[in-house]
């Protein structure tokens, strides 16, 4: 697939500064995983980043959800058409798009989720919930799978098995926030099974032992996928595996912090700290190649069509990316992360002003 804009550049140097400060402010995990990738796949990844949080802001923060949906299927046409609007996030998502032939279907995928969320769709079972994070966190997966100029479908399907498994991750950790908002994505027929209904869970969420019990096995879950996309990451170009295995490790242990409170996702949302991260990063930069024995395995089945049509955009010309002083990186991770949670400790209601930073941000771009 060629470039269809050969001479065009959509996005300028403060765009892209945009969008890191959009991964910063909104994901110390993948901000941190972010900085073991080379460059010019760090600039996509943080622009691919940038629209999907804003895409997903736009939907969960406007009272019209059904009209923001639309604005946002606009949107994205428009980038489609070598046209974004004129939002940073836009400007840098339609560059990644032609540099790296993203297919159509993914990016869609992905506000189709977010129109389930519009919906407040509830889930029977763990396929249904799979499906959903299929769309709102697998196809960002696979999107990252081609940044990295990967299109080989066994390949493909472990991205989109870490994308459900840190979609599953942000779940079990969100049961209360969601709860209080009038969400709930944990299983039906989970919940039933340990006795607990879903309308008194959503009218006054308080933790118990079964709920607990839910949340651990919503993290078992994630953990067979954790595990299964190791195997994709090792058939990663090595340059790109630390980055990824990064990613996978930082968000790996926000359930291991849920597992330490006693798996209460309900008093309190679980947060990694610092120290913890950096700790994590020292072992995934000494960590050797896995099995590749679960590469070949099938996709989540609700991921099929995610996979099939990564694989049959195609790409003719693959940049060549080099990476170098990888350990030198560490001695700084570990002062970055004391700052970042200095800053969280100083900033009340984070969530809150994530929120409003995040819509300024859209107004000043417009």
């Amino acid at each position: 697939m060629q470039r269809r804009w050969p001479d065009s550049e959509h996005a300028a140097p403060a765009d892209h500064a945009a969008c890191r400060a959009l991964l910063c402010d909104g994901s110390r995990s993948f901000f941190a995983a972010s900085l073991f990738l080379p460059l010019p796949v760090r600039d996509a990844a943080t622009a691919l980043y940038g629209f999907c949080r804003l895409a997903d802001d736009a939907v969960d923060l406007q009272p019209d959800r059904a009209r923001a949906l639309r604005e946002l299927e606009h949107r994205l046409a428009r980038i489609y058409d070598g046209r974004p609007a004129p939002i940073a996030a836009d400007r840098a998502f339609a560059d990644v798009v032609d540099r790296f032939a993203i297919p159509r279907e993914l990016p869609a995928a992905l506000l189709e989720g977010f129109a389930w969320d519009t919906q407040s769709r509830r889930y029977a079972s763990i396929g249904e919930l799979e499906a959903y994070g299929v769309r709102v966190a697998g196809t960002v997966g696979v999107m990252m799978s081609l940044l990295m100029g990967v299109r080989s479908a066994d390949a493909l399907a472990r991205a989109c098995d870490l994308g459900v498994a840190m979609q599953l991750t942000n779940i079990a950790r969100d049961v209360g926030e969601d709860a209080r908002a009038g969400r709930l994505y944990l299983p039906l027929d989970w919940l039933a099974e340990a006795g607990i209904d879903a309308g008194a869970l959503l009218h006054a969420p308080r933790h118990s032992a079964a709920l607990g019990e839910v949340v651990a096995r919503l993290l078992a879950a994630a953990d067979v996928l954790y595990q299964r996309a190791e195997s994709g990451i090792d058939a990663l170009p090595r340059r790109y595996r630390a980055g990824i295995r990064a990613a996978r490790w930082l968000y790996a242990e926000i359930g291991r912090e849920v597992e330490r409170r006693d798996l209460d996702a309900v008093s309190t949302r679980a947060v990694v700290p610092g120290w913890r991260k950096a700790q994590v990063l020292l072992r995934v930069l000494s960590a050797g190649d896995v099995d590749l024995e679960q590469l070949g395995d099938a996709p989540v089945p609700s991921a099929r069509f995610l996979v099939e049509a990564a694989v049959a955009a195609g790409l003719d010309d693959k940049a060549d990316v080099q990476v170098s002083g990888l350990e030198g990186r560490v001695s700084w991770l570990v002062e970055l992360f004391h700052r970042l949670d200095e800053r969280q400790r100083q900033q009340a209601g984070a969530s809150a002003t994530s929120a409003s930073s995040s819509l300024e941000f859209q107004g000043q771009t417009r």
